[in-house]
């Protein structure tokens, strides 16, 4: 098998070779082929990192079978972009291993940790889109215009640009397509 080896130190003064030493015996062990990408001076919080972008581009080509790290936080410090890695990498067909918290995707345990993670992902997915509902129709409830600031448009404003494509006349009044497509046929109709 072909390994993606990710290491992260969050700043130039910190060595990653302690991390580099353990997910290459490892790999050696396991007789596979390790890459290295490594981003040195990087908060684990940030979503864009040189390396890991260069891992990611990397995996759409199918340059590699299993992602191996060392503790999952080097991967990411943000949940919500470590459950979204993760299961942007389950979908492309590559394992996953992280020896901090003994999870390796390549054995059938581990993909059951894996659905597990998923699992909980989901759920919480859910739980935020359930929350974000309720808020909106509290709000609603409770008189508050959700959605596009509404900016006062007379008539006259709108008759002038008639001629003027949909789009390019919501554009200029600051208005959406919706409203205007809606106006005009609500005049053509009367």
């Amino acid at each position: 098998m072909r390994a993606a080896i990710y290491v992260r130190v969050s700043t130039f003064e910190q060595n990653p070779e302690n991390q580099l030493c353990e997910l290459r015996k490892y790999s050696a062990a396991r007789s596979w082929q390790a890459h290295e990408y490594c981003d040195t001076g990087v908060s684990g919080a940030k979503d864009r990192r040189p390396a890991l972008d260069a891992l990611l581009r990397d995996a759409k080509r199918r340059r590699f079978d299993v992602l191996v790290v060392w503790k999952m936080d080097r991967l990411g410090r943000n949940l919500k972009h470590l459950i979204t890695l993760l299961e942007e990498l389950q979908t492309l067909g590559i394992a996953f291993v992280s020896l901090g918290e003994g999870i390796d995707a390549t054995t059938p345990a581990g993909k059951l940790q894996m659905h597990i993670l998923g699992a909980i992902s989901e759920f919480e997915r859910g739980r935020i889109a359930e929350r974000v509902k309720l808020g909106m129709a509290r709000a609603k409830l409770q008189g508050t215009h959700l959605g596009r600031p509404r900016k006062p448009v007379t008539d006259d404003e709108i008759t002038a640009l008639a001629d003027m494509p949909l789009r390019k006349a919501a554009a200029a009044l600051g208005v959406s397509k919706s409203f205007l497509h809606g106006w005009r046929l609500s005049r053509k109709v009367a």
